[in-house]
């Protein structure tokens, strides 16, 4: 016999942010019939417990696409060679010891067509000891390897769809060892993600493996503000919003705008297991200058986003890695809050603006991220009031040049270059 009390405390902890105004029974059988609703919903949401903080790894989509003739190039060929490289580096030159921890196999990695028992095959040139003596290898580095599939009859590449495979494909990977599954959403009707992404997610939970899973139903919904996204957040670990990321600083922008416009709608979604994806951190590639991929580590921290690398991690600049090694920055990424920053304040000519967020230790988060590209740097004072921080005074950390700055009255200054640069501060209020 369950009281109410407990049926309501276990059913916040399976089903956050759902109304509980139905456990408010008085007899028996309604309270059978609500317990009953509860276990049945809570079947069929993703109960994996991973990603209580935003997932950290590295994936080559951005980089290295759908290279697969290693013959005419070899140094860009998505093969098991590359993969494992990857992951070496990350294992080694200290990726894994500040979080990066899953190796993510994007599209193309298999054949055309599924063998006579109607299973996905592994492209035997570029695994040839198949994808799970990949994922042994990455295992034992200490590492996690993900992998793609598309809810559709075939990926964004031409490849087979998981449509009509979903629990082979499914018990497939997780047989491989796979520890993350990215499921696309091309070549399929977008009416049709409301009940073919959560099937995947049945699928995942009956493996027994955890399995963390990342969506892309969002992303192929034409209107914004028809994303279910509660439902998608309680399917999915993370969901990709909006366009694909190039390996351009007028894409980064503009996803940042997207986001900043659009924060109050996605934040309140985002949570420990949940999250929201702006998609790859394209930092060490060929599209951003030093400031600007500043600004795409902290904006993506920021919003308590994925930090997947898409980059080559063998020809990496030492100024590019320290960015995406900077503990303090990752620690906003990853705190256990789970809360979500947001744009509080854009000037009318949008040339810059200021993004916080709420952290654990009752902390703020606060970056000042300046747009326009007139050349010379220029001095920003923003209120307390503005940022929305409860305080007179403050004490200032630069999270880039780890450096103190001393206590804030009423305000906070500082000197942002032009052209996409920010700078960006954990603000401690001052409690008299």
């Amino acid at each position: 016999v369950y009281s109410d009390n407990f049926l309501k405390q276990w059913y916040q902890r399976r089903v956050r942010g759902c109304c509980l105004d139905v456990l408010c029974v008085t007899d028996t059988s309604s309270r059978m019939i609500t317990l009953l609703l509860v276990l049945l919903h809570a079947a069929t949401a993703l109960d994996n417990g991973l990603a209580l903080t935003p997932p950290m790894g590295w994936l080559n989509w951005e980089r290295y696409r759908c290279v697969t003739d290693c013959v005419k190039d070899p140094e860009n060929c998505i093969n098991a060679e590359l993969f494992l490289t990857m992951a070496k580096h990350m294992a080694y030159d200290g990726y894994a010891d500040v979080g990066y921890q899953y190796v993510n196999i994007d599209d193309c990695w298999m054949e055309r067509t599924r063998n006579d028992a109607g299973l996905l095959v592994p492209n035997p040139d570029l695994f040839p000891d198949g994808v799970d003596g990949l994922a042994d290898q990455i295992h034992a580095l200490g590492l996690k390897i993900g992998i793609y599939e598309d809810y559709g009859t075939h990926t964004c590449g031409g490849f087979p769809g998981t449509r009509d495979h979903v629990d082979d494909d499914v018990n497939l990977f997780a047989s491989w060892g796979i520890d993350s599954l990215k499921l696309d959403g091309c070549f399929c009707n977008a009416t049709e993600f409301p009940t073919g992404y959560p099937l995947v997610t049945k699928a995942l939970n009956a493996t027994g493996r955890p399995i963390l899973y990342s969506c892309s139903w969002p992303a192929y919904i034409g209107n914004k503000d028809k994303v279910p996204y509660g439902d998608i957040a309680e399917n999915c670990n993370l969901w990709r919003n909006y366009a694909d990321i190039q390996d351009s600083w007028d894409s980064v922008a503009n996803i940042i705008n997207w986001f900043g416009d659009n924060h109050g709608m996605l934040a309140s979604f985002a949570r420990p297991g949940a999250w929201n994806d702006p998609d790859m951190l394209i930092i060490g590639d060929y599209g951003l200058s030093f400031e600007q991929s500043q600004t795409q580590m902290a904006i993506w921290s920021m919003m308590a986003a994925p930090l997947y690398m898409s980059n080559d991690l063998r020809n990496i600049r030492q100024w590019q890695k320290d960015i995406l090694l900077n503990q303090e920055v990752i620690a906003v990424d990853q705190d256990p809050l789970g809360k979500q920053g947001m744009r509080v304040f854009q000037d009318p000519k949008k040339h810059h603006e200021y993004w916080v967020r709420e952290l654990s230790d009752g902390s703020y988060a606060v970056v000042f991220y300046r747009r326009d590209n007139n050349g010379f740097p220029k001095t920003f004072t923003a209120s307390l009031n503005v940022l929305k921080i409860e305080a007179k005074s403050v004490h200032v950390r630069d999270l880039f040049l780890h450096r103190d700055l001393g206590v804030f009255s009423g305000s906070i200054s500082a000197k942002v270059p032009p052209s996409g640069a920010c700078r960006m501060f954990k603000v401690t209020p001052i409690r008299a």
